[in-house]
């Protein structure tokens, strides 16, 4: 892993906020050897519009919220809310309406790079409990 503890931090609390506003398809990958601006990608999808900024939003307030606050750099794609890219220089996230998620399929870009494990903290509960055979 590549990625910086700063990193694998702000990517974490960024999946798990986008996680609370029903994100669908978070992934984080490592493309630290890959790219020299950044160390990380964070991905997620939305069925709308709305959903895309709300996610955004929510992404923004919980980085803000860290004891070393984290402000994008740059901000683009807010207007149509179709694909709104956030660069935190050290992780750069991409909100992405499904249907742009589909066609530009940036998971399958970067194939070859490695992921970050992300669990929704709501969902892990859950999941260890139904793999104890309770």
């Amino acid at each position: 892993m590549t990625v910086s503890e700063r990193a694998h931090q702000l990517a974490i609390v960024a999946a798990q906020a986008a996680a609370d506003k029903k994100a669908q398809d978070i992934v984080i990958i490592d493309v630290g050897d890959q790219l020299a601006i950044t160390d990380a990608f964070l991905l997620a999808a939305a069925p709308n519009e709305r959903q895309v900024l709300a996610i955004v939003d929510a992404i923004e307030e919980a980085l803000l919220d860290l004891p070393e606050k984290a402000k994008p750099v740059r901000r683009e794609g807010e207007r149509g809310g179709r694909w709104v890219l956030l660069d935190y220089v050290d992780v750069v996230v991409h909100v992405q309406h499904t249907e742009e998620r589909e066609f530009y399929a940036l998971d399958r870009l970067w194939k070859d790079c490695p992921t970050i494990p992300f669990v929704d903290r709501d969902l892990a509960p859950a999941e260890a409990s139904a793999g104890s055979g309770e």
